[in-house]
C-alpha cells in the first residue's frame, strides 16, 4: 500500500497522525479562494513531491526511478502524485525484488475529471493567449493519462484503465481488480486513488449545491469536518490519495509474501437517482450483497470504516442502513469516520480510507472520531466518539457512497497469523 495526504506520505506517519487525532484541514492556500465560498480544505498544493521522489532512490530499481523522474518533467501535478504512489505501493509489495510477468500486471485509476484545476488553469490561459496553453493539454487533461503514466512508470503491460463512480470510485476499482484477478488471468492489480485536483469553479459549484461546509469554522478549519455532530453542515473537500496492490492469495502464499489483508468482497448497487440524495435502502443492499458474496455473517464484522461525510442527511442514512443489515449486532460494531480528520478526498476516499482501516486492523487499534462536541441524538450506534480503542479485527467493512446514488461496499479479512505483514 501507499498513501499521500496532508497527514503523511508514509504508512507509519499516516496512521500515527490519525491516532494522534490530527486534522489535515486548513484554509486553502494553494488556490485562490477569494471569489468562492469554500475557504477550508485539506491542501496538498505545497507538498514537496521532489523530496518524496528522492526518498525512493535506492529503494526501487534505478530504471524505474529514472522513468519516474522523466515522466515528472511534463506530467500535471496530480498525475505526478499518482505515479509516485503506484511506485511506492509496488515497492511495498516487494514486487521489485521478485520475478513477475509484466504482461499480467494491470492498473486501475479510480476517479474521473481528476485534473480539474489543471484544466481550469489551461482554460484561463486559453482566454488570455490560446497558443500558450500546455502543449500536452489535449492528452494530459484525460483521466486515462493517469493510468497510462502508471503503466509506463512501472513498466507493466496488462489491462490499464480508469473507473469513474464519484465517491465510490475506489471501491468500484477494487471490485474490478478482483474480477481481473479471478477471471482474466491477471496476476497483480495496482489500484490507485488519485488526488482530486480541486479547482475554484468546482469548489464553488459544490458550495452552490449545498454539499460542502462553508459557513461555520472558517477561522477554525480543523473543526470543520464533524461527522455525527449536531453542527455538521456538509463535507469538507480534501486533497489525498492512496494506492493498493492486489495479488492472488495462493501466489503470495507460495512465494512466502506476507500481506496486510485479503479483499474478499466488493459489491455495488445504485439508488436509481442522479441527485446527491442518499438511500439507506440501497446502501443496505450493497452491504448485504458484500456479506453474502463473502459468506461472512453480520456478527463476524468487527469494524466498519464509515463513509460518514459530515452531511446532515448522509451520516444518518448510513447508520440507518447499518442498523437494518446488522440488527442486534449493530450495537456491538465499532464504527469510526476517517473524514473527521482527512476531509473528503472524493474519488480516492475508499482507497485512502481502506489503507487507514487496514493499518488499524494490523495494529489492533482504531482511531476515534474527532470533533463530536454534541452527538446527534439520532445516532444510536457506537461511533468511537471518545477515544482510540484497542480492537482485535477479524473482518472489516469499508463503505463508500457516491453522488448519483452509486453505492459500493468492500470487506477485508485479516491475514492468518503466519501471513501478517
Amino acid at each position: 500500500m501507499a498513501i499521500n495526504t496532508p497527514l503523511g506520505d508514509t504508512l507509519d506517519g499516516f496512521i500515527e497522525s490519525l491516532y494522534a487525532g490530527k486534522s489535515a484541514l486548513s484554509n486553502w492556500h494553494s488556490l485562490d479562494a477569494s471569489r468562492i465560498y469554500s475557504k477550508v480544505g485539506a491542501d496538498l498544493g505545497e507538498y514537496d513531491l521532489e523530496a518524496k521522489v528522492q526518498s525512493l532512490e535506492g529503494k526501487i530499481p534505478a530504471q524505474v526511478w529514472k522513468r519516474l523522474r522523466k515522466l515528472h518533467v511534463k506530467l500535471p501535478w496530480s498525475t505526478k502524485i499518482t505515479t509516485t504512489m503506484a511506485v511506492d505501493a509496488f515497492a511495498d509489495a516487494g514486487l521489485f525484488t521478485r520475478p513477475f510477468d509484466a504482461s499480467r500486471v494491470g492498473v486501475i485509476v479510480t476517479g474521473h475529471n481528476i485534473n480539474v484545476n489543471y484544466d481550469f488553469d489551461n482554460r484561463t490561459q486559453f482566454d488570455e493567449a490560446p497558443d500558450y496553453i500546455d502543449a500536452l493539454y489535449g492528452l494530459q487533461t484525460l483521466d486515462t493519462d493517469h493510468a497510462a503514466a502508471v503503466s509506463e512508470a512501472l513498466g507493466v503491460y496488462g489491462p490499464v484503465y480508469t473507473i469513474g463512480a464519484a465517491c465510490a470510485s475506489g471501491n468500484l476499482g477494487l471490485r474490478n481488480a478482483l474480477d481481473e484477478l479471478r477471471h482474466h488471468d491477471i496476476d497483480v492489480m495496482v489500484v490507485v486513488g488519485p488526488v482530486f485536483d480541486w479547482s475554484p469553479v468546482m469548489l464553488h459549484g459544490m458550495a452552490l449545491l449545498g454539499a460542502i461546509s462553508f459557513n461555520a469554522f472558517i477561522d477554525e478549519p480543523a473543526r470543520a469536518s464533524r461527522p455525527y455532530d449536531t453542527r455538521r453542515e456538509g463535507f469538507v473537500p480534501a486533497h489525498g490519495g492512496g494506492a493498493i496492490v492486489l495479488e492472488k492469495r495462493a501466489a503470495t502464499t507460495s512465494a512466502g509474501v506476507r500481506h496486510y489483508g485479503q479483499v474478499i468482497a466488493a459489491e455495488a448497487t445504485s439508488s436509481g437517482s442522479h441527485l446527491p440524495t442518499p438511500s439507506a435502502q440501497w446502501q443496505a443492499e450493497a452491504m448485504r450483497r458484500a456479506l453474502a458474496v463473502s459468506s461472512v455473517a453480520p456478527s463476524q464484522i468487527d469494524f466498519v470504516s464509515a463513509h460518514a461525510t459530515s452531511t446532515p442527511q448522509g451520516d444518518l442514512s448510513e447508520l440507518q442502513a447499518i442498523e437494518t443489515v446488522f440488527g442486534e449486532h449493530a450495537s456491538a460494531l465499532a464504527i469510526n469516520a476517517p473524514k473527521c480528520m482527512l476531509g473528503h478526498t472524493c474519488w480516492s476516499a475508499p482507497v485512502v480510507e481502506l489503507v487507514a482501516a487496514v493499518l488499524q486492523m494490523q495494529r489492533g487499534k482504531i482511531h476515534r472520531t474527532i470533533n463530536i462536541d454534541e452527538l446527534d441524538p439520532h445516532v444510536r450506534l457506537d461511533v468511537t466518539a471518545q477515544a482510540n480503542r484497542e480492537l482485535s479485527i477479524g473482518y472489516l467493512m469499508k463503505n463508500s457512497f457516491g453522488f448519483g446514488g452509486i453505492n459500493c461496499v468492500s470487506i477485508v479479512k485479516a491475514p492468518e497469523q503466519g501471513e501478517r505483514r
